[in-house]
């Protein structure tokens, strides 16, 4: 038996909105612990004798930053495969299912990449449990025991024990999240489990199953994989044939309609960290309830959430309010309807603003620039250049540039000049001027960017040469 884990990194995460946005969602947050979801989700079962590198699905737009936080983690060799479009969980498993090899003896083990689970020792113990059965030919999900009838969290019916000495039930059905009277009803029969959202089984087993139940899904998946092509580490699946598939969960697609599919039982503590409200639960909180995070200075407050990321909150005479501060959004909001943040999300994304989709920090695979100020004909950004990262050979058609080396080495390809800068020097590259900027040192390098010219967007870049390989 080989265990193949299967990180799934598609979701968007809008009810976490402002810290959580589109262009980089919570998943690559740290809002657990020092490490982001991502990287405590591929921890949690590091590789060895039978456990597979694990294999990641993601947005091809978050395809570098995805690799380089596993890579911070030790993981150096990941199989990240890019969805051209979001479908999904059914789809996005028979990618990971088709290529195991060999599917008849390898279980895939299914794990959302925004889930918080601190007792390891006991993941993998559940694991190995699902995955003997697995390996017999059960298609298993776990079951979380509830200590509470929450509402936010769908709900398993389990039947009759399964075959063998481990615990595991027979699954009944799936319910959707419950209003508080029926989730109290769940609780108190003792047959209901919250649905963890993770899967276990061969990988040749789900597939017959795919076959039986969505043909058509298999089909497309298959040719998204035969037509696919690697991108450096990456493997890009084919946007049309991909893009056939019908967006359905796994839990939807394949769990409902098989016959002896199986729950395990957990006891652990699980979190989907699916909004505000579970953070506070997460959160270590005060003699009043509150968690505070940042800079905040609170007076006269109780079961408050505030975290502030760049400035000063000062709270006064509040009750079950929850505050979140980033540079450019501040959200205020009574914690008992947090959910509703996904409508102001919503309303972000028909107005068409950036707020939705990115922060001021924007990620690139050579590390980051963040814009400190702006008006009309010019901006004014910060760039960091991580060891050895270099920025494309390019040019801009309505605007220059002025750079100053605030730390680190800088090497500066400017038209047919190359040179190299150290701190409080700098360069001027005129509009139309092919220039690159590059990081040749050991340290991350730092520099002031003035931009001035009558057309400053993102996309007034022609590129020449980018060892990214990203279009231009």
């Amino acid at each position: 038996m080989r265990i193949q884990p299967v990180i799934l990194s598609g979701g968007a995460g809008t009810r976490l909105w402002p810290v959580s946005r589109s262009g980089y969602p919570k998943q690559l947050q740290a809002l657990c612990s020092d490490k982001t979801l991502l990287q405590e989700t591929a921890r949690r079962l590091p590789p060895g004798d039978v456990i597979a590198q694990p294999m990641v699905i993601c947005n091809a737009d978050q395809r570098f930053i995805v690799a380089e936080q596993l890579r911070e983690v030790g993981i150096e060799q990941p199989r990240i495969v890019l969805e051209p479009a979001g479908r999904s969980t059914a789809p996005a498993i028979a990618v990971a299912a088709l290529l195991s090899e060999p599917q008849d003896e390898t279980v895939l083990v299914i794990l959302p990449a925004d889930q918080y689970i601190p007792d390891e020792p006991a993941f993998r113990e559940a694991v190995t449990k699902a995955a003997g059965l697995a390996a017999q030919g059960r298609l298993m999900t776990f079951g979380v025991h509830p200590s509470s009838p929450h509402t936010g969290y769908g709900y398993i019916r389990a039947g009759e024990a399964c075959e063998g000495d481990v615990g595991a039930l027979l699954l009944a059905e799936f319910k959707e999240k419950p209003n508080l009277e029926t989730a109290k009803g769940y609780v108190a029969s003792g047959q209901y489990f919250w649905n963890s959202g993770m899967f276990v089984f061969r990988a040749d087993r789900y597939l017959a199953e795919l076959q039986r139940l969505q043909p058509d899904m298999l089909t497309a998946c298959r040719e998204a994989v035969a037509r696919g092509r690697q991108d450096l580490d990456f493997l890009r699946l084919d946007g049309d044939s991909f893009g056939r598939c019908s967006d359905l969960s796994v839990d939807y697609a394949v769990m409902e309609h098989v016959q002896d599919a199986g729950v395990l039982p957990v006891s652990f503590a699980w979190n989907d960290v699916g909004g505000w409200p579970a953070l506070w639960e997460l959160g270590e909180k005060d003699e009043r309830g509150n968690v505070l995070q940042g800079d905040v200075i609170a007076s006269n407050i109780s079961n408050c959430y505030i975290r502030g990321d760049h400035r000063l909150i000062a709270a006064i005479g509040l009750e079950d309010i929850l505050v979140v501060e980033t540079p450019d959004a501040l959200l205020v909001a009574d914690i008992h309807q947090a959910e509703k943040v996904k409508e102001i999300v919503a309303h972000l994304k028909r107005e068409g603003r950036t707020e939705e989709h990115s922060h001021e920090r924007i990620w690139r695979p050579w590390g980051y620039y963040q814009t400190l100020d702006m008006a009309e004909r010019f901006q004014v950004k910060l760039i960091m250049v991580k060891p050895e990262g270099k920025l494309s050979l390019q040019m801009h058609h309505h605007r220059a540039e002025h750079w100053v080396i605030v730390s680190g080495t800088a090497k500066v390809t400017r038209g047919e000049e190359v040179a190299l800068l150290g701190p409080n020097e700098s360069t001027y590259i005129s509009m139309g001027t092919a220039h690159r900027l590059e990081n040749p040192g050991k340290v991350p390098l730092f520099v002031i960017e003035v931009q001035s010219g009558e057309y400053l967007g993102e996309d007034d870049i022609v590129r020449f040469e980018d060892i990214y390989r990203r279009a231009g």
